[in-house]
């Protein structure tokens, strides 16, 4: 089936929606920031994470990704996927990882806005059916936090940025914020300012110890998702939520490579240099800078990382040194790598 096909096979309210959209994103006065070749290399990665196979968090990251860029087409494209591969109880995008459970939120944000830009129901209907699944079924420790798969009790800094924005999205605001904590209790070192990576709530131990430069991230990225969507009302709650950006930021600041980029383990310079900590590094500080909320003084580190981001990106346009799928043992690509290069490079164009 062509996309003119796949298109008249939409309800009529998407259809409507896709016969009114505006001229391409990258057109926008946002993107005039961006230089020529900046807007070319940024096609070039988008176009490279569309050909990559996607599990369940990379299809929802790459949605975010499409999202923030104003790509609202693709958005309901893939949001239609995501919703055609919801499991019976509600997990979203579930290709590739059957025991996911935070991860399958991750698509959500996306899916949202795809119900309110075409009135159809069904994307509705599956967002509302995710929602009850984590509100009423998902397994969790027994302090209410819900663990990172549905067969191993235990919780992963990745889960950061999976479960709580989707929370925050869907007005559950106090649920995402003690979502965010409780990962933070048991993740958190005060002394390296890091998060380690699994914490086992049956064994009451680190399933993984190390500080892994990827979770950090995710952990910052998803905060900062959160902030982002947090009512004014909830003042306090924000200040707290920005001290956790901060910390880890300046904890991976400390360990900064003389090439702006990082080691896979953050504070393990044995391990190998990596490139995706740095773009959602400079995702979290350039969104921080728009919202009034971290000082514009840490521009020029997120400027120096974003520079080394980009001279990662090869002929192709895959974003080459990230944390490499499939098994993310070693420097590759990924999904997530195409998609926060097209993130840092959305935040970057609508800084102020």
């Amino acid at each position: 089936m062509d996309r003119r096909e796949f298109l008249v096979t939409l309800p009529l309210g998407a259809v409507a929606f896709q016969s009114t959209m505006a001229a391409h994103p990258l057109n926008n006065r946002l993107f005039k920031k961006l230089s020529p070749q900046e807007r070319s290399t940024l096609e070039q990665v988008k176009l490279a994470m569309l050909s990559m196979q996607r599990a369940t968090w990379e299809q929802g990251v790459a949605m975010q990704a499409l999202l923030e860029l104003g790509e609202e087409e693709l958005v309901l494209l893939m949001a239609k996927d995501a919703v055609l591969r919801q499991s019976e109880d509600g997990r979203l995008a579930m290709l590739g990882e059957e025991f996911a459970l935070t991860d399958a939120c991750s698509p959500a944000e996306a899916v949202l806005s795809a119900a309110k830009k075409t009135g159809d129901r069904v994307f509705q209907h599956a967002f509302d059916k995710l929602l009850e699944y984590i509100e009423k079924k998902a397994p969790r420790n027994p302090d209410g936090i819900i663990y990172h798969f549905t067969n191993i009790p235990q919780i992963w800094s990745d889960a950061t940025y999976m479960l709580p924005p989707f929370l925050a999205v869907a007005g559950r605001f106090k649920e995402a914020v003690r979502q965010i904590e409780g990962i933070r209790e048991v993740l958190w070192n005060p002394e390296k300012k890091l998060l380690s990576h699994m914490w086992d709530s049956e064994k009451k131990a680190f399933a993984r110890k190390d500080c892994w430069g990827v979770g950090n991230g995710w952990s910052a990225a998803g905060v900062t998702r959160v902030l982002r969507a947090l009512p004014d009302t909830m003042q306090a709650e924000k200040k707290v939520l920005i001290s956790y950006v901060q910390d880890i930021i300046d904890g991976c600041l400390k360990h900064t490579r003389s090439d702006s980029l990082f080691h896979n383990i953050v504070d393990n310079p044995q391990s190998f240099v990596e490139t995706n900590l740095a773009q959602m590094l400079s995702y979290s500080i350039y969104r921080g800078i728009s919202g009034g909320w971290i000082n514009r003084t840490y521009k020029e580190h997120a400027d120096r990382m974003r520079a080394a981001a980009h001279a990662k990106v090869d002929a192709l346009g895959l974003v080459q040194g990230v944390c490499g799928s499939p098994e993310f043992d070693h420097p590759g690509t990924a999904t997530e790598g195409q998609a926060f290069y097209l993130m840092m490079e959305a935040a970057y164009a609508e800084l102020p």
